[in-house]
């Protein structure tokens, strides 16, 4: 198997525009992603989703930001009036065509809107809302008043008692990979959505569904999965 795709989110800041640079790249700045990849973004309030070139690894921690976004990449996802924005991050593998446009500073082939079921849900994935330029990267650009522009508050999940780790259930051959996030509350909360359990591995938290003692019943589960959004999810055979 190759290696889990990443499916974070959080939120967006705008990338400064680099001395000498010229163009309008569509790039982002990411603290895990490696330079050269590309990131699938969904904006949370509208579902506008793009593809931008990673060039670059930022020191943004993950309470305060997922990801930097150039000013390109904020304008086609309709965030360029923002100071930060919630957003969800997922590695892709884009096409040739889309890949070739990236690295030659055009925007890739237009991707469809995120359904609002999925939009809600990734929403409560959010921790609570937190002010990011009080305590932004010293690069960051200078907000004014009149750059700011409202979003829609998401909503937080209700707060709950402090929940124990879901434990992973013992028959089964099959199992089925919905996501691995970068932070395990988050993780957590989705494995209960969705009736799954958690397996961390370093700084991965991988959602999974199952096991299943079929492989039928494993499709099943992994074909409902991607219905809710969850395009990633595969099948895996436990020894």
């Amino acid at each position: 198997m190759g290696q889990p795709r990443y499916d974070a989110v959080g939120l967006a800041v705008l990338q400064p525009t680099r001395p000498g640079s010229t163009g309008n790249p569509v790039t982002a700045a990411h603290r895990q992603l490696p330079p050269g990849s590309v990131a699938e973004i969904t904006a949370l309030a509208t579902g506008r989703t793009i593809l931008a070139l990673i060039d670059e690894k930022t020191s943004l921690t993950t309470d305060k930001a997922e990801i930097a976004l150039s000013p390109a990449a904020a304008r086609l996802l309709d965030l360029s009036g923002e100071t930060s924005a919630p957003v969800r991050v997922r590695t892709t593998i884009a096409s040739p065509a889309d890949l070739n446009a990236l690295r030659s500073g055009q925007a890739a082939a237009r991707r469809l809107d995120a359904p609002p079921a999925l939009l809600a849900a990734l929403r409560l994935q959010l921790s609570p809302p937190q002010s990011v330029s009080a305590a932004a990267p010293a690069n960051a650009l200078p907000v004014t008043a009149t750059s700011m522009r409202k979003l829609p508050d998401p909503t937080p999940a209700p707060t709950r008692p402090a929940a124990t780790p879901l434990a992973r259930p013992q028959r089964g051959q099959y199992l089925v990979q919905v996501a691995a996030l970068s932070h395990p509350v988050r993780a957590q909360g989705l494995a209960r959505t969705l009736g799954g359990f958690v397996e961390t591995a370093g700084s991965l938290h991988r959602v999974r569904l199952g096991p299943f003692a079929d492989a039928k019943s494993a499709q099943r589960a992994r074909d409902a999965a991607q219905r809710r959004g969850y395009g990633g999810a595969t099948i895996i055979v436990q020894p």
